[in-house]
């Protein structure tokens, strides 16, 4: 996992950070938008940094309909060299799992989520490397990291030593059907809240307020999401690679 995350975060260091006169507007980001870093942070700032001169590069070698100026979100493709650290992460989870047993090495993921997280934090907090999510920055793939360490402890504890296991079925369903969830997520999403908003109409999503409205249509939508794992679940329909 550190070559590559080392390797990521030199180049993210070396590519030149926005000056104070970079138009930032020319990349889709507004004049009310104040979450950009400053110091050597700005580095990995939202469409101003190394994987979006990559991104206009690469993207643009193939036909499109329009040429690629940014990503509205500020995805971009290089983030898929971090998310590999994360995979990695998982995977050595997984080894401790079943080198193990009969114990679980509740103390092992603490100790693990703490290190992650601690290295996470300080890498933000000095303006080496920020955490941000969306571009899955070697900091966040470290926090995130140690914050799944710390829920397979809590999990663990509860499920595999206190043998506190009905609770969990609703989990179950996903986590057997990972694939299936994260294709109907990404495929279907808008599908489904238009036609939750056609049959049920508008109001019923607004009955605890405007404020709340993108909180119970998620919730709704989550819900749909698992009846339909559901009932993959109930007629052992799975995706596996």
């Amino acid at each position: 996992m550190r070559w590559p995350q080392y390797s990521l975060w030199l180049a993210w260091a070396l590519y030149p950070a926005p000056g104070s006169n970079f138009n930032y507007a020319l990349v889709g980001i507004p004049s009310d938008w104040h979450h950009n870093f400053r110091g050597f942070a700005a580095h990995w700032n939202k469409n101003s940094n190394l994987g979006q001169a990559v991104d206009v590069w690469f993207l643009n070698l193939f036909p499109r309909a329009s040429r690629f100026e940014y990503n509205d979100s500020g995805y971009l493709t290089l983030s898929f060299i971090p998310t590999l650290g994360t995979i990695l992460l998982g995977i050595r989870a997984g080894e401790w799992f079943r080198s193990a047993p009969p114990r679980i090495l509740i103390k092992r993921f603490l100790i693990a989520g703490s290190i992650l997280v601690i290295a996470g934090l300080l890498l933000h907090v000095t303006g080496i490397c920020p955490i941000v999510k969306r571009i899955w920055t070697p900091a966040w793939t470290l926090f995130s990291g140690g914050i799944c360490f710390f829920f397979l402890a809590v999990l663990s504890w509860t499920i595999d030593v206190r043998s506190h296991r009905r609770w969990a079925f609703p989990l179950v369903v996903v986590g057997t059907n990972s694939i299936a969830a994260y294709v109907i997520a990404h495929l279907w999403e808008n599908f489904i809240v238009s036609t939750l908003r056609i049959h049920l109409g508008c109001r019923i999503f607004r009955s605890f307020g405007a404020g709340l409205e993108p909180l119970i249509v998620g919730i709704a939508v989550m819900s749909v999401y698992w009846l339909m794992l559901y009932w993959m679940h109930r007629r052992g329909s799975f995706l596996r690679i």
